[in-house]
């Protein structure tokens, strides 16, 4: 499922968006894959008629509830999350029917950490853990693909934000400068 366009302001644009890490993926395709062998095995070789149409069709029964429980909704809740990264704040979202959302303004970003194990490494993921001023404080961001890239960009992002906020020194000896002439002093 897409993110809806319509939560971003009139002058924010999306850096990044992403999802969890496609490992998040390995065991719904496990489970599936072994399903379908099950039932294959069931076919080969149960006795057709009597006994073994009912144990194949246990088998089937269990291996479509094995599909749906352990591989089709980790998926939706893996598409049902995102991480996006504007040029104004950092949006976490997930929920498959209900949802949660939390937007952390870069102006509130204190301090970004990354942690990655040695799995992690080897896959290229990592856990993001973004510390802001506010009543929530940490937000921690497991699975994040290319974590140390995305730290990097949220490092960039975060230092954009305040330069386009903030004023220099030469815009301040200017305005300091013009308020002194105006004044006369």
């Amino acid at each position: 499922m897409a993110f809806p366009e319509d939560v971003l302001t009139e002058d924010e644009h999306v850096v990044l968006h992403l999802r969890p890490h496609w490992k998040a993926l390995i065991r719904p395709v496990a489970v599936l894959v072994l399903a379908i062998a099950a039932v294959v095995v069931g076919l080969v070789f149960l006795p057709s008629g009597g006994g073994g149409s009912i144990t194949l069709a246990v088998i089937g029964g269990l291996a479509v509830l094995a599909v749906l429980v352990l591989g089709v909704w980790p998926y939706i809740v893996w598409r049902t999350t995102h991480y996006l990264f504007t040029n104004e704040r950092v949006v976490l979202q997930h929920g498959v029917f209900s949802r949660e959302r939390r937007d952390i303004p870069l102006s509130r970003v204190n301090d970004h950490s990354m942690n990655q194990q040695f799995v992690g490494r080897l896959l290229g993921y990592g856990t993001l853990t973004i510390e802001s001023a506010g009543e929530r404080g940490q937000s921690v961001l497991p699975d994040v693909p290319k974590v140390d890239r995305v730290q990097t960009k949220l490092y960039e992002l975060v230092e954009a934000f305040h330069d386009k906020h903030s004023l220099g020194d030469g815009e301040l000896r200017e305005i300091l400068a013009e308020r002194d002439n105006k004044s006369g002093l």
